[in-house]
């Protein structure tokens, strides 16, 4: 199979960015070099993750970066997102650690000798433990030690980066981590969700003014999952309780930095629940931004139920991911759209998409038809976006390797690359491969028209 698209589409201009992202935790290993964070406990909690596995080794990425590079270099992308582990480049103390900072500052310079635009996200969800047993994310503190670890870390990568986001998918870290308990570190409530996702917005408010002075000349923003929420069937209550999800999920986030306010949900919740708001707060949260990133996996199908409130449905008869979530290309277009049409956005890049899909690795080759499928219909949908106006200048495969899934473990395979994790042995799948054919062959109709 290939991916393939008509050779007028908006993703064969020479300025559309094509990459492939990671995140530190997921793939990097080498625990005994930098401090403990967040998910290194959480792992270690009986049932957490499902397989009961960690990332103390990972992919051993921290090893074989060299070779990694060599793998994406194969690939003919852009551009590699990737994220800097926060316990690694940071001392217990508040002060660099050299030695994280050279490793990442190696990977920086070899990106910039083979071409490829170095896209850095700053916190990928692996916060320094001994933060966390100071209230972590609920603590206001943290945003400033935030500020002052990206202060840090942008100062020491000078010129080599391209763009840096703030904050992969604070929903998850917030939602997922405080206030539903299935991510690091494990907290329940909404009172914990809400005073979590605040003071992250607030930590990527004052990263952006950092950024403004030590790295002016990069592209910098944020990242948020998004998904388009549809009820169930027309009833009232299922129209109002997708609005609701809908608030929730994608306005809690995208309202503070696009519009300086959060949804009208605030004023629903109790008292107690809403986030301790400062004067000021909304206005840095709302800085400029230079694009947003924009994940994009499935949509949400939402019912009311009278006892529950409302909740997320699976229909039957979809066609599913090994997660769970349904393959829904169209909604990646349908979001892009009602999103542009409600704000006022700066420029998009698709920062994550992909699936986690059997690979069928047999005899060294991993024939991952689906995976291709699935890259076919999404990249048609931004394609779809585009044409109704969205601005949307990149795109990036989730992920480039098999690696760990957090609370699944290492069941779930979204990589391009599969790696047996036994003998840590890479080979680019059938998507991988379709992907690279893909890029190769908009260059070369590019240098043929030149």
């Amino acid at each position: 199979m290939k991916i393939s698209l008509p050779a007028t589409s908006s993703l064969q201009n020479a300025d559309f960015t094509f990459g492939v992202a990671t995140a530190a935790f997921q793939i990097e290993g080498a625990a005994e070099s930098r401090l403990e964070c967040i998910w290194d406990i959480f792992c270690a909690k009986p049932g957490k993750i499902k397989d009961a596995s960690n990332g103390l080794v990972a992919c051993k990425h921290y090893e074989l970066w060299q070779q990694d590079l060599d793998l994406i270099e194969s690939l003919g992308v852009d551009a590699y997102r990737f994220s800097i582990s926060w316990p690694r480049v940071i001392k217990r103390d508040g002060s660099l650690n050299p030695i994280g900072v050279d490793f990442y500052i190696k990977i920086l310079d070899s990106l910039k000798e083979r071409g490829i635009k170095a896209y850095v996200t700053l916190y990928h969800w692996d916060l320094p433990q001994h933060m966390e047993e100071q209230g972590g994310w609920l603590n206001r503190q943290t945003a400033y030690l935030f500020r002052d670890y990206v202060d840090l870390i942008t100062k020491a990568f000078g010129s080599r980066v391209y763009s840096y986001a703030t904050l992969n998918e604070p929903f998850c870290s917030a939602y997922l981590g405080y206030e539903v308990g299935i991510h690091a570190p494990g907290l329940v409530g909404i009172a914990n969700g809400k005073r979590a996702a605040h003071h992250l917005l607030l930590a990527h408010g004052l990263a952006m003014q950092v950024l403004d002075i030590n790295s002016p000349n990069t592209l910098n923003g944020i990242v948020l999952n998004v998904s388009p929420c549809f009820a169930a069937t027309d009833s009232a209550k299922d129209q109002a309780a997708a609005r609701l999800v809908d608030q929730r999920t994608n306005q809690w986030f995208a309202q503070p930095l696009l519009e300086g306010r959060y949804p009208d949900l605030f004023d629903e919740l109790n008292a107690s629940d809403r986030p301790p708001i400062e004067a000021g707060d909304m206005a840095i949260i709302a800085h400029k931004l230079d694009f947003l990133g924009i994940n994009y996996y499935t949509r949400e199908m939402v019912a009311y139920d009278d006892q529950l409130g409302a909740q997320k449905v699976y229909p039957d008869g979809l066609p599913l991911t090994d997660m769970g979530w349904e393959i829904y290309p169209q909604g990646l277009t349908e979001i892009l759209v009602s999103l542009d049409q409600q704000f006022d956005l700066p420029p998009i890049y698709i920062t994550e998409n992909g699936a986690a899909l059997p690979d069928g690795y047999a005899e060294g080759e991993a024939n991952d038809v689906r995976r291709v499928a699935y890259f076919q219909s999404h990249l048609e949908a931004v394609h779809r976006a585009i044409e109704q106006g969205v601005n949307v200048q990149g795109y990036f495969a989730w992920s480039l390797m098999d690696n760990f899934e957090w609370a699944e473990g290492y069941v779930k395979r979204f990589g391009i690359v599969h790696v047996d994790y036994a003998t840590q042995k890479r080979t680019i799948k059938a998507s991988g491969l379709a992907y690279r054919d893909f890029i190769g062959q908009r260059y070369s109709k590019k240098a043929k028209v030149s």
